[in-house]
């Protein structure tokens, strides 16, 4: 099967029309990971004279200053520098995944006119950090894969309707268990659908650095100035904060910014690291890796749903190889808030949930 590949690229023009280069914004970045424009050049090899050049070309052009030099202290972003880097976090996290959906449905349609060509394993799920290392795995072993990243009712409704074969969704454990499932029952075949573990995780709170804001629990996103960052209404995760708000009694109006959406967990993240919100609500990877703080507030497990009749398919057979081996499970075990628990394990819906009937 084709393998085609989108990533997003951008940049700012001038008043005259002329581009910053693209190679600045990333070495901005860049700078950023590595605490100095000196460590930027030594982890990226780009001499340190090339890198200067960039940096006083993009000062030109802007007007302002990007870096800040201290003797002894080496290198910093100035404010401006950080809106740049930031920019392209928000842009990667959130374009990302609909791009690589994009590339995915292209692949499917040039596969169509290639006789040689593999059936694909048709999988539909959020863009999740174990799910997106499960795809990377069967990619690297030469599996050919039709990714759609969407949300869970999306993904349990696409393996209802025969549209895909492996669907993501999660399910909160403790008092919100029964809720979940009565909300994702419509869709599931209580004799026919199987229940993959992929991992626990973690959600809860991302806000800033040092939670300048005292920010704890759901009744604090209704406070006045504090600026919020939802998730899109079909996803999981905006079910799991709408369960804790009704159990809380917070009217969702009366937050600020309820009704803003972002598509990703990263997105969240990103959004919240560029000073935009001063929280939203996700799964804890994402937040340390963008140097958040995190406020745990539920557990809940990730599957990946099937019906009994593809788990003999050989394309479900590899995916569940890779869940199983010790190589996987570590990799998601390293993942902030996740642990493999049981990853890889197979069973019906009432194996999986205590008095499901």
């Amino acid at each position: 099967m084709p393998q085609v590949s989108i990533t997003p690229q951008w940049t700012i023009s001038d008043v005259s029309g002329q581009h910053l280069p693209y190679r600045l914004l990333t070495l901005l970045g860049d700078v950023q990971q590595h605490g100095s424009l000196s460590g930027a050049c030594k982890a990226t090899g780009v001499s340190y004279r090339h890198a200067w050049s960039l940096i006083r070309e993009g000062e030109a052009q802007l007007g302002q200053a990007l870096l800040n030099m201290e003797r002894g202290k080496g290198s910093s972003l100035t404010p401006l520098a950080q809106k740049l880097v930031w920019a392209g976090h928000r842009i990667h996290a959130r374009l990302n995944p609909m791009l690589e959906t994009l590339a995915s449905e292209l692949e499917t349609e040039l596969a169509k006119v290639m006789p040689s060509a593999q059936q694909a394993l048709r999988v539909h799920a959020s863009h999740g950090f174990a799910v997106e290392q499960l795809i990377e795995a069967l990619l690297k072993q030469g599996a050919s894969i039709e990714r759609r990243y969407v949300g869970s009712q999306e993904s349990v409704v696409a393996l209802h309707e025969g549209t895909c074969d492996l669907a993501g969704t999660h399910i909160p454990r403790g008092e919100f268990e029964a809720r979940a499932l009565a909300h994702y029952a419509q869709w599931f075949d209580a004799q026919r659908t199987r229940v993959i573990h992929v991992a626990t995780r973690r959600q809860g709170l991302m806000v800033a650095r040092g939670n300048p804001l005292k920010i704890y629990e759901v009744q604090d996103l209704a406070r006045a100035g504090v600026r919020f960052v939802n998730r899109q209404p079909s996803s999981g995760t905006r079910f799991l904060l709408e369960c804790f708000l009704r159990k809380a009694g917070v009217d969702p109006t009366h937050i600020s910014g309820y009704t803003h959406s972002e598509f990703t967990h990263a997105a969240v993240a990103a959004y919240v690291a560029s000073d935009m919100a001063d929280v939203g609500f996700g799964v804890e990877t994402p937040s340390r890796r963008f140097q958040l703080d995190f406020v745990p507030l539920a557990s809940e497990r990730y599957f990946l749903l099937c019906d009994q009749d593809r788990l003999a398919d050989p394309r479900l057979q590899q995916a569940l190889a890779v869940l199983t081996s010790a190589e996987f499970r570590a990799a998601v075990d390293a993942l902030a808030g996740y642990s493999a628990h049981q990853c890889g394990e197979v069973q019906t819906l009432q194996e999986a949930f205590t008095g499901y009937e």
